[in-house]
């Protein structure tokens, strides 16, 4: 379901799987091979939010922000399912695990992990490169390669299912 806002509609690309369950409301824009999956909401009625390409929006996560303080979600990101993002900066290549809360002002560094059920409150810095975890998130080490090689094939996985989804199913949105 796509909603306008004060006449200002979400802008999809082409390629980017929205599940038909989806609710994408204002101003949002969504970038190409993207994947937003079932019962997310993403509501761009407080300020804008920024989602990049091969990124994927798991199902039953809220993206919404507050006054003045755009969410931003760059370049092949993973996003679990269940997760919470309000206002923060995500930044390229990271994972979010199911389940997390990532509050106004927070930064999730370039290939930073953040472990299944953590909270990173407002303001807070992830640095790129680390696995941080906890209720409040706390860096716990420095990734592997083993760690990137898995944040990949997650990230490769999603891109490929979101495409399945897109051309050989009535799941999805058609834009």
């Amino acid at each position: 379901m796509i909603h306008h806002y004060y006449n200002i509609t979400p802008t999809i690309h082409p390629t980017a799987f929205v599940a038909k369950d989806a609710v994408i409301i204002g101003d949002v824009i969504i970038g190409e091979e993207s994947s937003i999956w079932f019962k997310t909401v993403i509501r761009g009625d407080v300020a804008p939010t920024r989602i990049g390409n091969r990124v994927s929006i798991q199902d039953l996560s809220m993206l919404h922000q507050s006054p003045n303080h755009t969410l931003i979600v760059e370049d092949d990101v993973t996003v679990g399912h269940q997760v919470t993002l309000h206002s923060a900066v995500i930044r390229k290549n990271a994972l979010i695990g199911m389940g997390s809360i990532i509050l106004d002002g927070a930064e999730i560094g370039e290939n930073a992990f953040i472990g299944a059920g953590s909270l990173v409150p407002p303001g807070k810095k992830i640095p790129p490169h680390t696995l941080a975890m906890g209720r409040p998130a706390k860096v716990v080490r420095e990734l592997t390669e083993d760690d990137y090689k898995e944040m990949e094939r997650v990230r490769n996985s999603y891109v490929e299912k979101g495409q399945y989804y897109k051309n050989h199913t009535d799941l999805g949105l058609t834009f």
